[in-house]
Parts: structure tokens; C-alpha cells; sequence
């Protein structure tokens, strides 16, 4: 039914609902106050809130029978219809009652007593009695929520007032909080879009008894609203292939789980004076942290961390710089001792933080091992048992650079630049004495890279023995020279008896 006004033919439109009383007794959707709505539930631009549900966990939960009984300990805000969400993993010994569903009470004493339905109003669930160690039960707190934001205009208006014990949240059309309402306050919400049935809703607390702000409202990058207080919060996040940083990261931690990648930083002036993150390399690699824009980072270009290697990343607006990170100054060597066969290893970040290095085990083929694609200084001694065809260890960085092999009963110390694994030492400086291993026929002490089974090395004692290929061709000692096999000497062989 409508009213037409006799001065301009138009129908009259109803007035709005100025105040209302509501109890929530489960979740509730408003609906705006026009011809034809049959709801009770109208919108009012005034309205006093009562929840009758506390968002409260009980404690002391215990299945009592086999159709959903339950106990708990004394809570005076127990009702039929009432939710509860279970959530925890279950380690006790009632059975029915699973994680990660809402159920609803049909039947209670209103403290103490109660019994659970999957669907509202529905059939008791069937239980096994028992304890619920593990699980948690929470009485699920109520929620208002507003009309379609698309049947009204902009600047509509509500004011909220909590008279009850316990907290409800206003939500919009489509279920995104908008404001929670804690006891003795007051909140103010007004429409500023309509184009969809959520809308975006403006804000004003009104506090309670004295003017106060919304902790949520004010909540920005690294702040965090609990209850009514702002609280520091840092969010932490993985990565394993390069990232750039933006504004949104401010005082975020970032933990690099990869092998060697890049941390861009977006523009300084970008981020502005007082920009933060916190790094740190969890990673088997180098990470690369380079500014954009040619911007300097710590006076240059880019900083590597190491893995294990972490710092604070802080802005001044036109460069940056880290804080605690640090370097040690003592030396501290530790050893890794591992026994290899055959194939490829790949060493683990901590295995590769060891300086020295000692490989171990019967060789019965070739072996690879990668190390991290970073820069270290690494001491490297093959005690393996090199097989009888003269087995090695070839040692890469997976990167495509250069590699090393070292023989069975060698050393060597290397430089890797986290692409290329280089000798450390190239020549002899200084007054030395060079001792070797004495080496084997198929592995001489002193042999050539790409030909290590020729070289020289120590048969026995007091010998001296050349090796072509693996084979003795070259005997020296104290009471002669012995060469075996036969051979050619074209220029004669003068001296001696023969």
C-alpha cells in the first residue's frame, strides 16, 4: 500500500526508523525501512545493541553422552541457537565432534549443560563420550550487518551503541567488517559510495564516556589493533627467487630461503625518510641487496649478505644503510668430515659453512660436489681411497664457472667467487719448502690437470718414480736407474758398463 501526495501526485515516501533497540541473539541482516519490506529488522539511524553471545571460549569441555551432550564449566551466556566454533587438533577421547565446524545448541541448562546439532535447529550429532583435550570451543560472537549499500544514497547514517556485556561486530552487505563494537561504546558509520551492495562506510567513535580514537582505523604498516590499543607488529615473509621491495613492506622482515638471488630496493625517494625492513639470508647462497636508481646502499651499489648474514634496512630518503650488520673478526674454523663413493653431493648451508673440508670412502667412480654459489675461501683435503682406476672429487658452483678436481691424497685451498672455483695460490713468494705426498702410480703427487695420472711420485723408499698415463716408466735410486720395459735412444747411451 502507498500514499500519493495530493500537491504533487508523487508517492510519499515513509519516514526513517529513528531509533531502535536491538538484542542479538545470532547474526542479524538489516534491511532499509521502505514500502513493501516485511522485515522486522529495519535499519534505524539510532540503535541500542544487546548481544546475547560473548565470543567467550568454555573451558572444561567434556562429551557426556553418545546424541551431542555436553558439559563445560559454569557459563552464564549459554541459549539455544547459539554457535559454536571448534577449532585445534583433538588428542583426547570423545568422538563426533570435529575440528573446524560451527555447531549449534538445541538444548541447555543455560550455564553448564548443553547439546550440539550440526545445523541450526537440526538433529543432535552423534558422540562418543569422552574428554576434548586439544580442541577448543568458542561461543561465536554475533554480527550486525547493513543493508545493500545500492538501495540507499550516499550519506546515510547509523549511530551504534553497545548497552550489552559482551562485543558484535557491524559488517556490510557482503559480510567485511566495518566497525567492532565493544561494551559502553558508541560508533558512527555513514555511507560515502553506493555503487555496490557493499558500499564503503565512513567511521567516527564516539568513545565511551570520553572522546577517543579507533585503534583499527589507525592501524598502517607495521601497527597492529588489539582491542583498543595500536601495538608494533612485523610480518614475516619467505622468498626464494628475487624480489623488489616496495613501500607497502615497511617494518616487514623478508627471509631469503633460496641460493643466490637479488633484494631490489625500490627508489629512496620513493620510500622517503623513515622507511624500514628487516633481511635476513636463510638461504644455501649469496643475496644480493641492490637500491634501484643508482642509489647507494652503505656508500655502494650493493651489499652482499652471506647466508646466516642479517641486518636492518632503514631509508633516509635519497640513500640507505643497514644496522647490526655485522662481521666477525676472530677466525673461527670448523671442520666438515664426509664420506663420498660415487655421483653428485650437494652441499647443505651448513655443511658448506665449514672452512675445511675433508672428504673420506672408497671411491668407486668420479665424484661432484656442488657448493654454494657465494663468496668463501675453502680448505679442501681428498683423503678418499681413489679406487684402482684413480677416482677424483670435482668440486663446482653449479653456476657454469670454472671447477677444480683434486686427486686422492691431495689438498688444495680455493677461492670461489660464487660463480668460479680458483687455486688460492698460482706461484711460490718467498724462501719455501715444497713437500708432497708421496703419490701413487696412478695418482702422482705431482701431475698435470689435465693428465693427473703423468707426473712424478715416490715409489718406495729412497726412489724417485716418473708415471706416463698411469704406468712406471722413470725408477731412480740410490744405486742406479732403473727404467723398465724396452725403448729407442736415438742420440746412443754413453758411460758405464753395460
Amino acid at each position: 500500500m502507498s500514499f500519493t501526495s495530493p500537491f504533487t501526485g508523487q508517492v510519499i515516501q515513509p519516514t526513517d526508523v529513528s531509533y531502535r533497540s536491538i538484542t542479538l541473539a545470532a547474526d542479524t541482516t538489516l534491511s532499509w525501512p521502505i514500502n513493501g519490506s516485511a522485515t522486522d529488522n529495519a535499519a534505524a539511524r539510532v540503535m541500542d545493541v544487546t548481544s546475547l553471545s560473548s565470543g567467550l571460549v568454555l573451558t572444561g569441555v567434556t562429551v557426556t553422552g553418545t546424541n551431542g551432550q555436553c558439559s563445560c564449566t559454569t557459563t552464564p551466556s549459554l541459549f539455544v541457537g547459539q554457535a559454536i566454533v571448534v577449532t585445534g587438533v583433538p588428542t583426547g577421547t570423545s568422538g563426533g565432534i570435529t575440528t573446524g565446524n560451527t555447531y549449534y545448541i538445541i538444548t541447555t541448562n543455560g550455564s553448564t549443560t548443553f547439546t550440539l546439532s550440526a545445523t541450526l535447529g537440526g538433529a543432535a550429532v552423534a558422540t562418543t563420550a569422552g574428554t576434548t583435550t586439544g580442541l577448543t570451543f568458542t561461543l561465536d560472537a554475533f554480527t550486525l550487518d547493513m543493508p545493500p549499500a545500492n538501495q540507499a544514497s550516499v550519506g546515510i547514517d547509523a549511530l551504534f551503541r553497545n548497552v550489552g556485556s559482551y562485543t558484535f561486530t557491524v559488517r556490510d552487505y557482503v559480510g567485511s567488517p566495518i566497525v567492532t563494537i565493544a561494551p559502553g561504546e558508541a560508533k558512527y558509520i555513514y555511507l560515502t559510495t553506493n555503487a555496490t551492495t557493499a558500499g564503503t562506510w565512513g567511521l567516527i567513535a564516539f568513545g565511551v564516556g570520553t572522546s577517543n580514537v579507533d585503534a583499527a582505523t589507525l592501524a598502517g604498516f607495521g601497527l597492529k589493533a588489539i582491542s583498543n590499543t595500536l601495538n608494533a607488529a612485523n610480518n614475516v615473509n619467505t622468498f626464494a627467487s628475487s624480489y623488489t621491495a616496495v613501500a607497502t613492506d615497511r617494518a616487514s622482515t623478508y627471509v631469503w630461503t633460496g641460493g643466490s638471488g637479488t633484494l631490489t630496493l625500490t627508489s629512496a625517494t620513493t620510500l622517503g625518510n623513515d622507511w624500514y625492513m628487516m633481511v635476513r639470508n636463510g638461504g644455501s647462497g649469496t643475496l644480493t641487496v641492490a637500491p634501484a636508481g643508482g642509489v647507494q646502499i652503505n656508500g655502494a651499489s650493493t651489499i652482499s649478505l652471506a647466508p646466516a648474514d642479517s641486518c636492518v634496512i632503514c631509508c633516509s630518503g635519497s640513500a640507505f644503510f643497514t644496522v647490526g650488520l655485522g662481521r666477525s673478526t676472530e677466525f673461527n674454523f670448523t671442520q666438515l668430515t664426509k664420506a663420498v663413493t660415487n655421483g653428485s653431493y650437494t652441499l647443505s648451508a651448513s655443511e658448506a659453512a665449514n672452512t675445511i673440508q675433508k672428504y673420506t670412502g672408497t671411491l668407486t667412480g668420479n665424484v661432484t660436489v656442488v657448493l654454494p654459489q657465494t663468496i668463501q675461501v675453502y680448505y679442501i683435503t681428498n683423503q678418499t681411497n681413489g679406487g684402482g682406476p684413480g677416482y677424483q672429487i670435482t668440486f663446482t658452483t653449479g653456476a657454469g664457472g670454472a671447477t677444480a678436481t683434486v686427486p686422492a691424497g691431495q689438498q688444495v685451498i680455493l677461492l670461489c667467487d660464487s660463480v668460479n672455483l680458483l687455486n688460492a695460490s698460482t706461484i711460490a713468494a718467498g724462501a719455501v719448502n715444497v713437500s708432497l705426498v708421496d703419490g701413487t702410480v696412478g695418482a702422482p703427487s705431482l701431475n698435470f690437470a689435465t693428465e693427473t695420472s703423468t707426473g712424478i711420485y715416490r715409489p718406495g723408499s729412497g726412489e724417485f718414480g716418473i708415471a706416463i698415463l698411469g704406468v712406471k716408466l722413470f725408477g731412480l735410486t740410490a744405486t742406479g736407474l732403473n727404467i723398465p720395459g724396452t725403448g729407442n735412444f736415438t742420440g746412443g747411451v754413453q758411460g758405464g758398463t753395460f
